[in-house]
Order: C-alpha cells, then sequence, then structure tokens
C-alpha cells in the first residue's frame, strides 16, 4: 500500500516538528495552508499555537469552510493543544468571534493548566499506544471538560481528559512532536492508513 501523505495546517503554531515527526512515522508529510493543498491530503494535524488566531487565519486563507467539510466527510484529523481547541464542537470559554472546526463532541477549556510560565513535562498513558507512557508536554494546554456518548477517552492527567478520539479525528492536550517519541504520531498514520483501505 502507498504511503498516506498527511498535511499539517500551516497558518500558525509548530508545524516543522509535525512535519519531522509524521515524516519520522511513515508518512509524507506537507504543509497545508490553502484548500488546493488540502484536497491532496489523506490527513491533517492541526498544530499547537494561538487558538483564536489559527481560526481567524483560517477565514483569512478560505480554510475554514473547506476544513469543516473535509472533517464531515471523514478525513482523519489530528489537533494538538490549541488543535484540540479547533475540534471541539464546543469551546467553554472562548473569545470574542473565536469559531471552531469542530469534528469531536467534546466541551474544552482553554489555557485550563494555566498560563506560559506554568508549562510543564508529564507522564501520560495513552490507550491505543504501545509500550511506556508518553512524555507529555503541556503549554498553556487546554483540558476536556467532558465528552459526548461517541468520543472515547484515551488519557487523562490530574483527573483531567486530555486525550480523545472519536471515529477518524483525534485529539491531545499536549504536544508529542516536542519529545522525539513518535508514537502518537504512529498511531494517528494507522488511522489514515486504515480510512484509506477499502472495506476497514
Amino acid at each position: 500500500m502507498s504511503t498516506p501523505v498527511i498535511g499539517v495546517l500551516a497558518l500558525q503554531g509548530d508545524v516543522r516538528e509535525h512535519l519531522i515527526a509524521l515524516a519520522a512515522a511513515d508518512a509524507v508529510a506537507r504543509a497545508v495552508r490553502r484548500p488546493e493543498e488540502l484536497a491532496e491530503v489523506d490527513g491533517l494535524v492541526i498544530p499547537g499555537g494561538e487558538s483564536t488566531t489559527i481560526s481567524k487565519l483560517a477565514h483569512l486563507f478560505g480554510m475554514m469552510e473547506p476544513l469543516r467539510a473535509r472533517v464531515r466527510e471523514g478525513m482523519p484529523v489530528y489537533g494538538t493543544c490549541a488543535g484540540m481547541i479547533m475540534l471541539a464542537d464546543k469551546i467553554l470559554d472562548p473569545r470574542s468571534g473565536q469559531e471552531t472546526i469542530g469534528g469531536i463532541d467534546m466541551i474544552v477549556r482553554r489555557n485550563a493548566f494555566g498560563r506560559q510560565n506554568e508549562s510543564f513535562e508529564a507522564v501520560v498513558a495513552v490507550e491505543g499506544v504501545e509500550g511506556d507512557p508518553v512524555e507529555g508536554v503541556f503549554i498553556r494546554a487546554p483540558w476536556v471538560e467532558s465528552v459526548g456518548a461517541e468520543a472515547e477517552v484515551l488519557a487523562t492527567h490530574e483527573g483531567h481528559i486530555v486525550a480523545v478520539r472519536q471515529g477518524n479525528a483525534l485529539a491531545t492536550s499536549f504536544h508529542p512532536e516536542l519529545t522525539g517519541d513518535h508514537r502518537v504520531h504512529g498511531l494517528f498514520v494507522d488511522m489514515v492508513r486504515a480510512n484509506r483501505t477499502p472495506g476497514s
């Protein structure tokens, strides 16, 4: 089977690190900024950064509706930190005018673990990732307040939900792309492969 082509939404955030992690997980990784580039990928990563900025730039680049359409159609998508916020159907404390792509029936609280100077690392056991727990890097990280019936909680930290999957959508509060451990990206690449396999 051919190698899956996975895009990284390159409007703002830690794009380069995700491109490296995806390549290490045996995917062809591409930066995506325009609708025509989005149409050419099998899956998409929405990186960390500033969710309000990503939302505004997605509108500016004409990407918001194409993103929503691809996610509704079942394109595999993975959001980290701000990307998790972008995949939430509801934000508990949105900034004025802030919009999301949606795709996961969850309510997310922005900056829930604290501000930039309260960033931290912690080991997180993620369901579906084999071996030892992953090292989670939490930077101005959100957490998930609650999930709907179709969303599956994959990980928690100190009682708070930090990783969720619903169908072809995956989201983590933390940044696995910053650790050199590519197993979470490997899980997503496997999701993309399964989505491309007839009858899967």
